[in-house]
This record gives C-alpha cells, sequence and structure tokens, in this order.
C-alpha cells in the first residue's frame, strides 16, 4: 500500500511536469501568433505554471463542478453516511471523505480530492437508489481505497489537465480556421503555416489527452477492488453491485471524456454492448475485475 502511494505521488509530479511543458507550447504559438516578441516565451510560462498550480489545488472542485455534484446531507442520505462512518474504521483514512451526490438515474460513484485529507466520495441518486445496502458498501469501500492509495490525486490532476489542454487547443484551432485572430500579414505563406500549426494541435491534443487517461493504470481499478474486500471482508457485496452497474442501461447525463476514467465503472454505455478491455480502454472489463473479486474468496 505505502509503494503504491508513493509511486502515484511521483507520477502525478511527472505528469504535472509534462503539462506545464505542453500548455507552454501551445500559449507560445497563441502569442506568437499574436506577434508578441520575445515576451512569448515569458507568457507563456506564467500561463503554464499558474494553470498548473490552478490544477492541482482546485481540481476537485472543478469536478465536482463538472459533474453538477451537490453535498450529501445526514437527513437525506443517511444510509451513505453511515456506511461512510463504518468504514472509517477499517479504512485507517486520517480524515473522513465530504460526500457529495449527482442527480442522475445511472448508478455510479467516483472519489476526488489532492490528497486525503482533502478528498471526496461522489455518488449518484441512481447508485443510492439501486443499490442495497452491502452494495453500496462495497462501492464506498472501492472509493475509500483510491483515497488511500492517492490515486485520487492522479487522476483529478490529469482529467482536469487534459481537459484545459483540449480545450485551449480548440480555441486556438478555431481561432485560426475561422479568422478570431487578426490578419497582421497579407502574406498567405505565413497564415497557411499558422493553420497548419492549428491544425497538428488539434489533432494531437485529444490523442496527447487520451494517452495521459492511459497512464493510470487499469490495474488501480484492480487494486482498489481488492483493497475494498480488505475493508468490507465481503467480496459479494462489490461483484453483485459491479453487475447492477454494468447491466444498468441509464446514461450519465453529466459524463464527459475528461472524467470518465474517474468513476468506478465507465459512464458511456454502448448500447448494451459488452464491454472489452482494449488498450484504449479507461477500465477494466467489469468481466475481468468480478472475476478477480471471486478468485479472492478461494
Amino acid at each position: 500500500m505505502f509503494e503504491t502511494s508513493k509511486k502515484n505521488k511521483l507520477e502525478s509530479g511527472f505528469i504535472i511536469g509534462i503539462f506545464i511543458l505542453v500548455i507552454t507550447l501551445i500559449v507560445y504559438y497563441i502569442c506568437h501568433a499574436l506577434e508578441l516578441g520575445t515576451m512569448s516565451i515569458v507568457i507563456a510560462l506564467i500561463f503554464s505554471i499558474g494553470s498548473a498550480w490552478a490544477s492541482y489545488y482546485y481540481s476537485d472542485k472543478i469536478v465536482l463542478s463538472l459533474n453538477k455534484a451537490r453535498p450529501a446531507t445526514k437527513e437525506e442520505d443517511q444510509k451513505l453516511v453511515n456506511i461512510l462512518d463504518a468504514l472509517m474504521i477499517t479504512s485507517g483514512l486520517p480524515n473522513k471523505p465530504r460526500l457529495y451526490v449527482v442527480d442522475d438515474l445511472q448508478p455510479n460513484a467516483f472519489a476526488t480530492g489532492r490528497n486525503p485529507q482533502n478528498a471526496v466520495i461522489c455518488v449518484t441518486t441512481g447508485l443510492l437508489e439501486k443499490l442495497d445496502y452491502y452494495e453500496l458498501e462495497g462501492v464506498i469501500a472501492h472509493e475509500m481505497s483510491h483515497i488511500k492509495n492517492y490515486d485520487i490525486r492522479l487522476s483529478c490532476v490529469v482529467s482536469v489537465m487534459v481537459g484545459f489542454i483540449v480545450m485551449l487547443s480548440d480555441l486556438f484551432s478555431r481561432a485560426l480556421f475561422w479568422g478570431g485572430m487578426k490578419d497582421r500579414d497579407s502574406d498567405g505563406k505565413a497564415n497557411g503555416i499558422l493553420m497548419l500549426i492549428g491544425l497538428v494541435f488539434l489533432i494531437l491534443a485529444p490523442i496527447f489527452g487520451s494517452l495521459m487517461q492511459l497512464a493510470l493504470s487499469r490495474k488501480r481499478e484492480f487494486l482498489a477492488d481488492s483493497t475494498a474486500v480488505e475493508f468490507t471482508r465481503n467480496p459479494d457485496g462489490l461483484i453483485s453491485a459491479l453487475e447492477k452497474l454494468e447491466n444498468d442501461s441509464n446514461q450519465l447525463k453529466t459524463a464527459n471524456n475528461a472524467t470518465a476514467n474517474m468513476y468506478i465503472v465507465n459512464p458511456f454505455k454502448k448500447n448494451g454492448k459488452k464491454k472489452t478491455t482494449n488498450i484504449w480502454s479507461t477500465h477494466p472489463s467489469t468481466e475481468d475485475r468480478i472475476e478477480a473479486l471471486r478468485n479472492l474468496k478461494y
């Protein structure tokens, strides 16, 4: 457990460094296109470091806002509060995570925050309505495992940073192709070069984002599943929960590509088709996860 947490902290630092480099390059090209001269690199560095700082310290608030989450209340969500209180004893977490709820029919959940001291567990109303006590306990234990392993820092920071890179690249490309930047040079060749740069960023940014998210190894889901069983001593609860989540046909209205990897199961449904694991998957297949959990019982 300690080695996993240490590795995740190092990976977080590495990914933040890559993010600063990529944002610096993107902003530098924008400043260069605006003919800001030698100030371009200074502006790019300030902008990239500032956005990295904001992504690190405010990533949880950004993610909760994107998913339209509201704070859970003891009056309305008593079962959820009771489960969390009970799991605090077995999990060994230093601080109790804050609880949030998303009003949506699809049963799903995620954890976020930069560390266990500033952690959040968010569930959908569909999860609260469709799962029994032990199934819900298994899901909450899974999310608490991500918190204890520092998976939340890695996934949250990457989600926000990837979304920011894609958005910035898209804005830059649109400005180039639709005339958003003032034409300071009547030479069509120069404009053609800028358009080419915009096209390259438009194509590469989503690919870069996907690769960054894949840096969050799918093995972390298996580890969180097994750690959840250590907390609950009940693999059947999580197995049953995963089966219900996989078979539910509701679409998550607030789902987006930037935060999809944070959920316990992929929030995007594909018309009831059975999902298999491939190199582009943000999650291992539910079938593989259930098989791994069943093997823990013997």
